[in-house]
């Protein structure tokens, strides 16, 4: 049975113990393994203090399960969903399958394997599984990402030698320690507490047993920008009925502010602690892509004579190519001082960083040959800090005048 959700679930504490929640809880977003020596780790014994506090306000606003112990603390988020914006970004999908193989293999061999041991036994989990390996430089680099990432979840340490060597065609022999309490939090799942295919069928579907306020919360914690039409109708309708309620439940227990416009909820973290991209920011693309944005959601050229032009139920802006290849090409033609020459050398290439960063931020999805641009775009209005200055051909230069200040004629 779903467990209720309340406005304030943190009104039994004081204000510092209350906010001592809150930035756990942002920690353990952040961090969902967090461990001694990992990444805010020094904040593991004030979790494990309020840890029930912690675990009732993820069950009940969240629907997500905390296991705390002193060593460690495991938060079980659900998945981004075939987001691929929000994956590892050093995890190609093949390095992503070496880390599930990588688990599956270091399960039955004790505390200490050796690198080369470890190697044979996932290849051989490669094999079982019907994956096919090729031992190339592309296939170790894959591996070795694989290691690197559990190394930095703190699953496997380097005891003695390095996986670094893995990419050479002859590496050198490592010792491989493995934190087996760490790999069962891994690998122990809510999927892998089902007893039943039907218990495994009701677990799937999470989300829709736990309640649509909890969906919906999930998306507002998880997302920079949750948009209505995005949602399913019954998701939409308690949102739109609720949100001014989320926006303090959310700056309540996990420091977020929101943002409440017609076409959705744009969340963020004034400390940008949970910001994955941060913007705007410094560098050639991101700047482009900042003054960018009011050009692309500009469409008072697209009416037809005096028609209004064309706007979408959901907000979105339609966006092509040709239209963003002119964009990109004009603020690098008017600002030629402004950008890195090595970003700028090819404007096709730029575009394309330009709507690489835009899909990251949420703020495009594709469309066909296209881009749709969310509404949440128009919260920025960039203001150049200095005037267009386009190269002057020698043709439009003016004449030279016809007389000197040292003319005869000229002297008073």
């Amino acid at each position: 049975m779903a467990v209720k959700s309340r406005p304030d679930v943190l009104g039994d504490l004081s204000d510092i113990d209350a906010s001592n929640v809150a930035r756990c809880a942002k920690v353990l977003l952040r961090h969902p393994l967090l461990r001694p020596g990992g990444p805010d780790g020094d904040l593991l014994p004030l979790v494990y203090r309020y840890r029930i506090s912690l675990q009732e306000m993820f069950a009940s606003l969240l629907g997500y399960r905390l296991v705390v112990e002193r060593r460690f603390a495991r938060l079980y988020k659900c998945g981004p969903g075939e987001d691929h914006t929000r994956g590892e970004s050093s995890l190609t999908p093949r390095g992503y399958a070496y880390v599930c193989l990588t688990m599956a293999a270091l399960t039955g061999v004790g505390r200490q394997v050796l690198l080369s041991r470890l190697v044979a036994d996932v290849r051989g989990a490669a094999s079982e599984a019907g994956i096919d390996v090729v031992d190339d430089v592309g296939d170790r680099r894959a591996l070795t990402a694989a290691l690197r990432h559990l190394i930095s979840l703190g699953v496997i340490t380097e005891t003695d030698g390095t996986v670094a060597g893995l990419i050479s065609e002859t590496p050198p022999e490592a010792l491989i320690t493995i934190h087996t309490d760490l790999l069962g939090q891994l690998l122990a799942g809510p999927l892998a507490e089902a007893t039943s295919a039907d218990e495994l069928v009701d677990l799937a579907s999470a989300p829709g047993r736990l309640g649509v306020e909890h969906a919906v919360r999930r998306r507002l914690v998880e997302n920079p920008v949750t948009l209505h039409a995005d949602l399913p109708p019954e998701q939409a309708e308690w949102l739109l009925r609720n949100q001014r309620r989320e926006s303090v439940v959310l700056e309540r227990c996990f420091g977020l502010v929101t943002e409440i416009r017609a076409e959705g909820v744009a969340v963020t973290d004034p400390e940008e602690y949970l910001t994955d991209v941060v913007f705007p920011s410094t560098g050639t693309v991101a700047r482009v892509t900042l003054l960018a944005l009011p050009e692309l959601v500009d469409q008072s050229d697209l009416g037809d004579g005096d028609d209004e032009p064309p706007y979408r139920p959901d907000g979105r802006v339609p966006v092509s190519r040709e239209r963003l290849l002119e964009v990109c090409g004009n603020l690098v033609a008017d600002y030629p001082a402004a950008w890195s020459r090595q970003a700028t050398d090819d404007v096709t290439a730029l575009a394309d960083d330009v709507t690489d960063l835009l899909v990251r931020l949420t703020l495009a999805v594709p469309d066909g040959d296209g881009w749709l641009i969310s509404p949440a775009a128009h919260r920025w209005l960039p203001q150049p800090d200095d005037s267009p200055g386009r190269p002057v051909a020698v043709s439009e230069l003016p004449p030279e005048p016809g007389w000197s200040l040292f003319d005869e004629e000229g002297v008073r």
